[in-house]
């Protein structure tokens, strides 16, 4: 479903991503650990199309994500091809991102009306469902700023599952919670993983729910996937003196 050959992402100088390459199956759970600084929300916006590759080519679907062949040639992808790819792809932000003027229903609604050109009340009725999944149903006429951050990304992600994505990007989304909120939270995507055949790629510090949802981790450093092996292996015998001291400093600091 994703398919990442020899991408190259720089900031000027400073090369982030340095010819990397990894695939993630249909309707697999894979994490994405390490340092701050090591790539991982980058590799996010790039499939958001928020940044451009600078060398290689990412694949979703089969189908190249900013490239379109042409003359038996790769080129730059048009807007109208860009615009159909990010259809395909649904991402949750550390930050919540609801439109504080508007009430939850339309925060949810409002997407799919303009861009998938869902009927209103199709809409409505797709928005109390995902409402009801993520334990909010009571909060259809609530405005954002009534809700706990915890409900607030409990929203968003209701807000993401609207669009129908067949991936499902997660960038630390606990990170801007109180730690009694984050539980919920991760609840509602294990459940969410657990019931849908989406494809889920998640950037996260939660090293227990990395451990109970995935089908793979990797570890990334310095814009490398420096270990790539399922959860049971990598948490317990990781094979990189990288990732041991890793995993021993994030479980120095939640002590």
């Amino acid at each position: 479903m994703i398919q990442f050959d020899d991408v190259v992402k720089k900031f000027g100088d400073h090369v982030v991503l340095s010819d990397l390459s990894f695939t993630v199956k249909p309707g697999e759970f894979v994490t994405l650990i390490g340092p701050s600084g090591s790539g991982k929300t980058t590799i996010l916006r790039l499939l958001m199309t928020l940044e451009t590759v600078d060398g290689g080519t990412i694949q979703v679907g089969g189908e190249y994500l900013s490239h379109e062949e042409r003359d038996g040639r790769l080129v730059t992808a048009d807007e109208k091809h860009l615009r159909r790819m990010r259809k395909r792809i649904g991402m949750v932000f550390q930050q919540f991102n609801l439109f504080p003027n508007m009430k939850v229903l339309q925060n949810i609604t409002e997407a799919p009306v303009r861009a998938l050109g869902l009927s209103k009340a199709e809409a409505e009725q797709r928005a109390r469902e995902l409402l009801d999944m993520v334990g909010l149903s009571d909060k259809v006429d609530a405005h954002p700023m009534q809700l706990s951050g915890g409900q607030q990304q409990r929203v968003a992600i209701a807000r993401a599952l609207a669009m129908r994505p067949e991936i499902l990007l997660l960038d630390e989304v606990t990170s801007a919670l109180d730690p009694e909120l984050v539980a919920g939270v991760l609840n509602v995507l294990k459940q969410i993983a657990e019931t849908t055949d989406i494809t889920f790629l998640c950037v996260t510090h939660e090293m227990q729910f990395a451990q109970d949802v995935s089908d793979r981790v990797m570890m990334f450093d310095q814009g490398r996937v420096i270990e790539d092996a399922a959860p049971e292996k990598l948490f317990t015998q990781p094979e990189q003196e990288r990732t041991r001291a890793f995993l021993q400093a994030v479980i120095d600091r939640s002590a």
